[in-house]
């Protein structure tokens, strides 16, 4: 059962050792940003933690990063599965989303902050790339609301505090919370806008995901839960906000008036360039007693976001590859955790039909997704082990007849730093790996299965050191 709780998550991933408290007291504009970077650039996948600062300089809050995209084990704790079955869990949801409750009474409300008494400094929200970013950003779910038909979006906008009561929002054209915005601010209104923080995991896991207009996010997180969450209405709009967070931020955006957003460090790994973007007016905090601040962490990959952006994304394409394309053969699908998907490199796992069917898929892969590299491997292929990788495109690759380059890729400004500018537009192109079993191979250099296995009882009356099998080896043993 996935966790329905932000603190519950916590306590869970501190048993686990996904969580370590940190009890100096720290200062916001370096010592977090600095030290939830070494998580992710120092620490393996398998022994990454997220970090929950108890006392941070100037705030009342305490202020946890790092947590619900520290890991493939992170994630899978959250939503109380194993690793291996994120991908269907993501898009039974997908294909199966539930409708959100409403309720009136939220533990995110306990404590109601208007007027004179709201101050954004009071939170401890902190500045990510020390010395480089334009101040603190608040990274978290953003939701907007459709002025015509009520719809909500929620997705990961980074947000500029430029004051006590303002800030600056990354709303750009083409995303859907713009649309939203722009249904307000067209006709001279200002546009309702919520930051929540601190929600169940599942929230935040879906305001990821790069799903279809129409299709509501929140949804999708009943989904990935497996019950609905529920929604209190906001003190100040009519915007519906999980009812289970830690904090509210509401506002409204101002027509009109912008400011300057950026720089900030992408999740590429480099800094981003500034630009003038929304502002908008804070009209109400709200929160638990004893509350706690969550900001996910971004910039330099791997990082939290591009974690939880990669595993999303990767389960919107098997999705749509599995249900709405019929490649039923299509077994599993991983993005790296580089860009959060967005051109960074795709594996496809499967069993081809006819020849030409992996490079047909490969090329599927390229036209929906952003992805820059794709490789199709058969299901015999651990696809999350580097090491199988290596041997499956030493063994089954032929550079000659198995590659195939597409150009002519449209690339959004901030996404591939390879690409130059040309005028006012960049032009990219994409390569496709056919790393599937083409020719006749022979047999695996292994003993039989069944011999392998008696093997163990000797290794362990020699007291040798035990171990859990890889994955790469249980795949290599089914066929010998």
């Amino acid at each position: 059962m996935s966790h329905r709780d932000f603190r519950e998550f916590l306590a869970a991933a501190e048993q686990q050792g996904m969580l370590r408290r940190v009890r100096q007291t720290v200062d916001r504009t370096w010592e977090p940003g600095c030290m939830v970077k070494w998580t992710f650039q120092a620490l393996s996948n398998e022994d990454r933690f997220g970090l929950l600062f108890e006392d941070v300089e100037g705030s009342e809050f305490r202020l946890a990063t790092g947590a619900i995209g520290a890991s493939k084990y992170a994630y899978a704790l959250a939503l109380g599965v194993e690793p291996e079955e994120v991908n269907d869990v993501w898009v039974n949801a997908l294909c199966n989303p539930l409708e959100p409750v409403a309720v009136d009474d939220a533990p995110c409300q306990e404590v109601v902050k208007t007027g004179d008494d709201i101050r954004l400094s009071g939170l401890p929200i902190p500045v990510w790339t020390p010395g480089k970013d334009n101040g603190p950003y608040i990274t978290t779910t953003t939701v907007t609301r459709d002025a015509d038909t009520g719809n909500q979006n929620m997705g990961v906008y980074r947000t500029r505090v430029r004051d006590d009561n303002h800030v600056v929002v990354n709303l750009n054209p083409r995303r859907h919370g713009h649309n939203q915005i722009s249904t307000w601010l067209d006709r001279g209104k200002p546009a309702p806008i919520a930051w929540v923080i601190g929600a169940e995991p599942a929230v935040h896991y879906a305001s990821v995901g790069a799903v279809q207009a129409g299709v509501q996010e929140i949804s999708v997180a009943g989904g990935l839960m497996g019950a609905p969450v529920q929604l209190v209405k906001c003190v100040t709009s009519d915007i519906m906000v999980p009812a289970n967070a830690e904090i509210i931020i509401e506002g409204e955006l101002l027509p009109g008036e912008t400011d300057m957003e950026g720089p900030f460090g992408e999740n590429f790994g480099y800094m981003s360039d500034s630009s003038f973007k929304p502002v908008a007016r804070i009209t109400a905090i709200t929160h638990r007693k004893d509350a706690i601040y969550y900001g996910i962490a971004s910039q330099m990959p791997p990082s939290e976001s591009t974690v939880i952006q990669s595993t999303a994304n990767a389960a919107l394409t098997l999705k749509i590859l599995r249900h709405d394309l019929g490649e039923t053969t299509v077994s599993d699908l991983y993005y790296d955790y580089t860009f959060g998907g967005q051109a960074a490199h795709g594996i496809v796992c499967m069993k081809p039909l006819h020849p030409g069917h992996a490079k047909k898929v490969g090329r599927t892969v390229a036209e929906i997704s952003s992805l820059k590299r794709i490789t199709v491997v058969d299901e015999d292929v651990d696809i999350r082990d580097p090491v199988h990788m290596d041997w499956a495109m030493n063994a089954r690759f032929n550079p000659v007849q198995d590659t195939i380059l597409i150009d002519g890729i449209f690339v959004r400004m901030n996404v591939d730093p390879s690409v130059p500018l040309t005028g006012s537009i960049k032009m990219g192109g994409k390569i496709v790996f056919d790393a599937t079993q083409t020719l006749e191979e022979g047999e695996f250099s292994l003993p039989a299965k069944e011999t392998m296995m008696k093997s163990l009882e000797t290794w362990k009356e020699a007291g040798l050191p035990d171990f859990e099998i890889p994955k790469r080896a249980r795949l290599r043993l089914d066929r010998s």
